[in-house]
């Protein structure tokens, strides 16, 4: 009978702490999960805030209606859709830079040294990761060309300076992949993590050093460089048109 009793207790124990470790194991997943809705969130305001504010801007000011860039009928207007121009070619840029600079075969290489970096260095560029910004931003300029050439209504010698949008919006791309790089090679730390065989961004016992200090993150990085790009390409568009 005490040998029944004593089974059970055990059997009750071990029930019990197969519950206690499932309920800790849910809560850690949750946290886990929790965090990675924070960064995505966090991404997000990053690389659309100033782009939506401006969009805001514009929407007010025209009051829904399509416009051309002309500093002529209004300067305001055009500078605010250049930078919105900008921000999409900067994050398009930035986006495709890294995707096709991973795939390349070529060793990429820090920009600011120029040396040979691990793949995964913050800062580090491939000649097709630059070349894949540029074709990003065309692809924002051709979009925004083709788009105003079907809705908007706009002087005829306005329209045709509209294709100027393409190669602004390429240089926005690669300015911004490049502001993006140099940001990354100074102002966030890379290094190489001995025990698991890969570039990092946190400092550690058994990390060594590659580039970068540890003021900035991805996201501020991000923030920083669409802000930049949007600024340039805005002032650009208030000169060229």
């Amino acid at each position: 009978m005490d040998l029944l009793f004593y089974e059970r207790r055990e059997e009750e124990k071990e029930r019990k702490k197969k519950i206690k470790k499932k309920k800790k194991k849910r809560r850690k997943k949750e946290k886990k999960d929790f965090r990675r809705f924070l960064i995505i969130r966090v991404q997000v305001l990053a690389n659309s805030a100033i782009a939506t504010i401006l969009v805001v801007l514009v929407a007010k000011m025209t009051g829904g209606k399509e416009r051309c860039l002309d500093t002529k009928e209004s300067t305001l207007i055009t500078g605010l859709i250049g930078g919105i121009i900008g921000h999409y070619a900067c994050c398009n840029g930035d986006t495709w830079s890294s995707e096709i600079g991973m795939l390349s075969n070529a060793q990429p290489r820090l920009i600011t040294t120029f040396k040979t970096v691990r793949k995964g260095t913050n800062g580090a560029v491939t000649v097709e990761g630059l070349l894949a910004a540029a074709a990003a931003g065309f692809v924002i300029g051709l979009t925004y060309v083709i788009v105003g050439l079907l809705t908007v209504e706009c002087a005829h010698d306005v329209i045709w300076r509209q294709l100027l949008v393409i190669p602004v919006a390429a240089a926005a791309g690669l300015c911004g992949s490049l502001i993006d790089s140099l940001l990354g090679a100074t102002l966030q730390f890379s290094g190489y993590c001995t025990l698991r065989k890969r570039v990092v961004g946190k400092r550690a016992p058994t990390v060594v050093k590659i580039s970068g200090m540890s003021i900035l993150d991805n996201n501020a990085v991000n923030a920083v460089s669409v802000l930049a790009t949007t600024l340039l390409t805005s002032v650009a568009c208030l000169y060229i048109f």
